[in-house]
């Protein structure tokens, strides 16, 4: 056995923040750009803008209250270099929407909620008109929702995003490979961890076991790459993309980068470069605006969560909304509610979100029949033993295997074919999250790894947390990337 290297209404609004309020913040922010970057670096920034209509639908997004922005990447292969990613059908033209991601700002900017939308995923398009050609695309049911941005724009994902939420979506940015590469070299590389060495030659992705930081090419490939993580699909992969924005989230709260104007300058130039934004966010004031409102969000406040799916009726190779955890994760945003709630106590078993249901489970069994494994990947001394002890007090018998070459961000329970459940009540005694529960065909049993996340005390303790219907994590949670073929 070897083991793993560790046309829908909109939703009322009050109206807190007026447009006077949000005119004084505007006006101190762009005095404060001048004076350290100059009226033509600020002149700069603002023809670097692309835009285009918000909502082809004939929606329009309110002023005041919480903020909804739809971020969008193409997988369009324009610009040096970007030809090499893809197939030669699609390397031209405005591309499909390779990523779609719904960022909702509560109304008091103290929370973020970042919703990952898969592009396999069916929906229902609405009737879009092209603003530049006046060409009407007719209404579609059951279409790919990748595919609304070729009916007119992303104004037309819009619409469509907006009709399935029932929210009223504010602003979009829509964002290109080159973004990607650019933006991340800028601040400096992105720390991205996975449990074992991945050598995927289909996206060019080339990482040793452990924590790398990746920029360019390779961050690139990290956040495009379906065959190296986890099933292979676009579900795994929207896994890896959200552990690599949390991970940015820390590193620029850690460096200050939202109070450092030159630094946010440089940022802001790469940015605008590089984005295809909607008309009421094509200025310069107003995009830095909602940087400077979201520099105090705490980390354990700032939420990657997918939308609940199941596979779709007519083509399994497609999803559809699991209609009743997606109806309950839309009406939270609609009424601005947060997702997170404090960590449970031992018994409300584990927290934060579901992992693949195991196939073949295993008929439940007591804990002293569980093969269990601690890995200690921390980087503390004898820390396998103690949390060994822990374990063996709650009727485990649990192994400990000593300090692994590799030291770990974040602790793991992973566990072999027919061990869920077994691995869900390890984590409950632990407090391990369910987003750090892993399946794995290297194991037997259950093997923990104890990461630099749970140096000291008996239980995880990570903070806020996720509600375990939703699969996702918080920016202040570790996470790292199960090898592909391991599930």
């Amino acid at each position: 056995m070897s083991t793993p290297l560790p046309d829908a209404p909109g939703r009322p609004r009050a109206r807190r923040w007026s447009r006077k309020r949000w005119a004084a913040l505007v006006l101190v922010v762009v005095l404060l750009a001048v004076l350290g970057a100059g009226v033509a670096a600020t002149w700069r920034l603002q023809s670097n803008l692309d835009t285009s209509p918000l909502d082809l639908g004939g929606g329009a997004g309110p002023e005041d209250g919480p903020l909804d922005v739809l971020v969008m990447g193409t997988d369009t292969r324009d610009g040096q270099g970007n030809e090499r990613y893809g197939d030669d059908e699609d390397s031209s033209g405005a591309g499909l929407t390779d990523v779609m991601m719904l960022v909702h700002v509560n109304e008091d900017r103290s929370d973020v909620t970042v919703v990952s939308l898969p592009r396999d995923l069916v929906a229902d398009i609405p009737r879009c008109t092209d603003p530049e050609s006046g060409e009407v695309h007719p209404a579609e049911q059951d279409a790919l929702l990748n595919s609304a941005i070729a009916n007119g724009g992303p104004g037309c994902t819009v619409a469509t995003v907006n009709r399935m939420t029932g929210l009223s979506i504010d602003h979009f940015m829509l964002a290109d490979f080159n973004a990607v590469k650019e933006l991340s070299s800028t601040v400096g590389g992105v720390e991205v961890c996975v449990n074992e060495a991945v050598d995927d030659p289909k996206s060019g992705l080339d990482l040793p076991a452990g924590v790398s930081s990746v920029e360019g090419e390779q961050a690139l490939a990290f956040l495009r790459s379906r065959a190296a993580f986890g099933d292979g699909g676009d579900r795994s992969r929207i896994r890896s993309q959200q552990s690599f924005l949390a991970s940015l989230a820390r590193k620029i709260k850690e460096e200050g980068t939202l109070t450092d104007l030159p630094r946010l300058y440089e940022i802001a130039d790469v940015a605008t470069r590089n984005l295809h934004v909607d008309d009421g966010l094509g200025s310069v004031p107003t995009v830095v605006g909602l940087a400077t409102a979201l520099r105090g969000i705490d980390l354990g406040s700032m939420v990657f969560v997918t939308v609940p799916t199941e596979p779709y009726d007519l083509d399994p190779n497609r999803l559809q909304l699991d209609e009743e955890p997606a109806e309950d994760l839309f009406e939270a945003l609609r009424e601005d509610r947060s997702l997170t709630s404090p960590s449970p106590e031992p018994t409300d078993g584990p927290s934060g979100s579901t992992p693949p249901v195991d196939p073949d489970p295993t008929p439940s069994v007591g804990p002293a029949s569980v093969p269990l494994t601690v890995a200690n990947a921390s980087g503390v001394a004898d820390r396998d033993d103690e949390i060994a002890d822990v374990l063996e007090d709650e009727g485990y018998t649990a192994v400990g295997s000593g300090p692994q070459d590799t030291v770990l961000p974040g602790t793991q329970v992973f566990f072999g074919t027919g061990w869920y459940d077994s691995a869900l009540d390890v984590a409950e005694v632990l407090g391990v999250p369910s987003s750090q529960i892993v399946p794995t065909t290297d194991v037997v049993g259950v093997y923990v790894s104890v990461g630099r996340d749970f140096r000291e005390g008996q239980r995880l303790d990570l903070g806020p947390v996720l509600p375990g219907q939703l699969n996702g994590q918080t920016a202040e949670q570790y996470t790292c990337q199960q090898a592909a073929g391991d599930w």
